[in-house]
């Protein structure tokens, strides 16, 4: 039986830790605010300051501590996600990865490997509108857990000049997602699954996953239908247009929480579409929880929401990717 492992994590551990890891990408200053991409879903409602405080500094303010007891079969939330990290077992790496073929530009992103025997596929895993957070880094390892070499690219590393491991404040998120549109998304994606099934380690295929403007994302990608994609699933992000999606060929999940109807609205056309055009999508409407509920589990809704969509996001890529 694993042994229990008990943290108790200051503010400055919880804001910067990693596992195994090669050397942190250097941060750069954010860009220029501008109009934001049609892509950009609004996240204003999403604020993860009150959250994240609560889960830095516990409850009374005083150092966090978790019980690796609890939860560890699932992504973690917010408040568990630097102990995941620090707990992990598995390698993981930094890694710059070009943009495209003989371009100047890297994209950084975190590498996780999983402990396994055979050749792993791909998860290329995309975060919120926040940047490349240490609760995706751990969102990431939990995927490596389950079997798949997850890689999570930030994508607004180019623009920022480096990656970083914290999450970005609002507004600056916000100015800066406006700028990786659809295309430049898509692309970026791309490049990362491509590094990542050309590891010796990897098998040569891939799914997405997003959250949030990820979510988005993570549908996005599945109209674009890179090579080797196999496979998408959509946390609360809303679903491209009619036209885009029947472009669509690979299978889509979609995990929602209840109430959270600005993104809900579109589920009706994605189900209608996909069945038009005799594709797979799947949905998952979650009573009680919100926009956001895997990395807020400090709610009970969106705890037990969490609960039920990670063992179907496990289940889904070793469906359609394993």
């Amino acid at each position: 039986m694993p042994k229990t492992r008990l943290f108790a994590l200051p503010l400055f551990v919880a804001l910067g830790a990693c596992s195994i890891h090669r050397a942190t990408p250097e941060r750069a200053s954010a860009a220029e605010p501008v109009n934001a991409s049609a892509m950009a879903d609004d996240h204003s409602g999403h604020d993860m300051s009150a959250g994240t405080a609560r889960a830095m500094a516990g409850a009374t303010g005083g150092p966090l501590v978790i019980d690796m007891r609890q939860g560890t079969t699932i992504a973690p939330g917010n408040a568990e996600a630097a102990a995941r990290l620090l707990a992990s077992p598995r390698h993981a790496e930094w890694a710059m990865i070009p943009a495209a073929a003989g371009s100047k530009d890297s994209i950084a992103a975190w590498v996780v490997y999983p402990e396994r025997k055979t050749n792993a596929p791909v998860v290329v895993v995309i975060h919120e509108i926040f940047g490349l957070s240490t609760w995706v880094r751990s969102v990431a390892d939990q995927l490596a857990a389950d079997g798949f070499i997850a890689i999570a690219p930030d994508l607004l590393s180019i623009e920022r000049g480096g990656a970083t491991t914290d999450s970005l404040a609002y507004d600056v998120a916000r100015a800066m997602i406006g700028k990786v549109t659809p295309d430049k998304m898509n692309a970026m994606v791309a490049a990362v699954a491509n590094y990542g099934m050309a590891l010796p380690a990897a098998a040569k295929r891939y799914g997405v996953v997003g959250y949030c403007w990820g979510g988005s994302a993570s549908f996005n990608q599945a109209v674009f239908d890179a090579p080797g994609l196999r496979a998408a699933v959509v946390y609360y992000g809303t679903s491209p247009s009619v036209e885009d999606m029947q472009r669509i060929k690979v299978p889509v999940l979609g995990l929602y929480g209840g109430n959270d109807q600005r993104v809900n609205a579109t589920i009706p056309r994605a189900d209608s579409t996909m069945k038009a055009i005799g594709g797979t999508y799947v949905s998952h409407v979650y009573d009680g929880a919100g926009h956001g509920f895997l990395r807020a589990q400090d709610q009970p809704a969106n705890a037990e929401a969490a609960k039920q969509a990670w063992p179907a996001t496990v289940a889904w890529f070793k469906k359609y990717l394993d």
